[in-house]
């Protein structure tokens, strides 16, 4: 199963994007909770890794100060 699971990973066509290209990132407007559309959806570009822990630290920090009473 994991032998299969691996090669239907290596022949999706995941696009490369240009430089100057950003992934849309929304926040689901019950949960809050930031998400990258899937791959089978129009003009899709993937984040970067850099992009994806720059998300994670900033989900981070709202949690911190939420938890300290400095953010509504």
């Amino acid at each position: 199963m994991a032998a299969e699971l691996l090669q239907r990973g290596s022949e999706q066509h995941i696009p490369v994007r240009k430089p100057e290209q950003k992934p849309v990132i929304s926040t689901h407007p019950a949960s809050g909770i930031p998400f990258v559309k899937s791959q089978n959806t129009k003009n899709f570009l993937p984040p970067t890794l850099g992009e994806c822990l720059a998300l994670i630290q900033k989900a981070n920090e709202e949690e911190d100060l939420r938890r300290a009473g400095l953010l509504d």
